[in-house]
């Protein structure tokens, strides 16, 4: 499918009376979404973050916005470069703005404390493989009141309609909750999330490293290394990564004999806080 069928898909949408949705991922897409901030009143966008525990990081979130036309210029720039994973559009009904609001602000925390996630369902990838394994009868109650969907599947775009569009309630047991994730996916989204927030938070340190070597092959090293060590949680990878971009403190990471990984960590986190003087000998 490609860009003038997603165009021709929102157009058809508009055509039978359809509103269409930009489902935007707002952290990694600040310029676009500054830009159509500009342009929408209060009332065409909804921050999905707002009004649930998440509400610290709205500004940050997912944002939900109108759009009137599959000419305007925002949206056209955004469907030139599909593989940023910016997000994904979506028609509904007139007025359901705020309902689909409320049924993604009902799904996008999982599970109960102290095991909670945070579901990413602005992530064309998220959807995309919940999309590919729940069966049809599944779609209303993950997709609620969005009519149709339209979303980059990784090489091509995709269309899918919702047979049952409305308010449906979170089911005990979600069927996109149980959709398997292919390791290199995985990683593939870890590296781009992690890029994003790189760019984002630490870009002059970023610009340096790039008169040595591509960022990005660094950065696929430094998730190599945590792999080989069994570092995985976001804390480990955020002292590792933050840690070998900024100049060296300490002179090997490497883990003592058999130590396990998480006493491999704990050991150099102390180190770094010692030499960069957060704590005393």
């Amino acid at each position: 499918m490609k860009i003038a069928s997603v165009r021709q898909w929102m157009a058809e949408q508009l055509t039978l009376g359809h509103s269409l949705c930009l489902i935007l991922d707002s952290e990694g897409e600040r310029a676009a979404r500054q830009a159509l901030l500009k342009n929408h009143g209060p009332e065409q966008y909804c921050r999905v973050y707002s009004e649930t525990p998440l509400a610290d990081l709205a500004d940050a979130g997912p944002v939900i916005f109108l759009i009137n036309s599959p000419d305007n210029e925002h949206i056209k720039a955004l469907l030139e470069v599909p593989e940023r994973n910016w997000g994904w559009l979506a028609s509904i009904g007139r007025d359901d703005l705020p309902a689909l609001t409320r049924h993604w602000r009902e799904r996008v925390i999982t599970g109960t404390r102290p095991h909670q996630a945070l579901y990413r369902f602005h992530d064309n990838r998220a959807l995309t493989r919940a999309l590919g394994h729940i069966p049809e009868k599944a779609r209303p109650e993950y997709l609620g009141p969005a009519i149709s969907v339209c979303f980059w599947q990784g090489s091509q775009w995709a269309v899918i309609n919702n047979p049952a569009p409305g308010v449906h309630p979170v089911p005990a047991d979600p069927a996109w909750l149980n959709v398997p994730v292919p390791a290199s996916q995985t990683m593939a989204m870890l590296h781009s999330n992690i890029y994003r927030y790189l760019w984002a938070e630490h870009s002059d340190e970023l610009i340096r490293l790039s008169q040595r070597q591509d960022p990005s092959t660094w950065l696929a090293e430094q998730l190599s290394q945590a792999r080989q060590w069994g570092w995985s949680t976001p804390e480990q990878l955020h002292f590792l990564i933050i840690n070998t971009l900024k100049p060296p403190l300490l002179r090997s990471w490497l883990p003592h004999g058999d130590e396990d990984p998480q006493v491999h960590f704990e050991r150099l986190l102390n180190e770094v806080k010692f030499w960069s003087g957060e704590q005393s000998a």
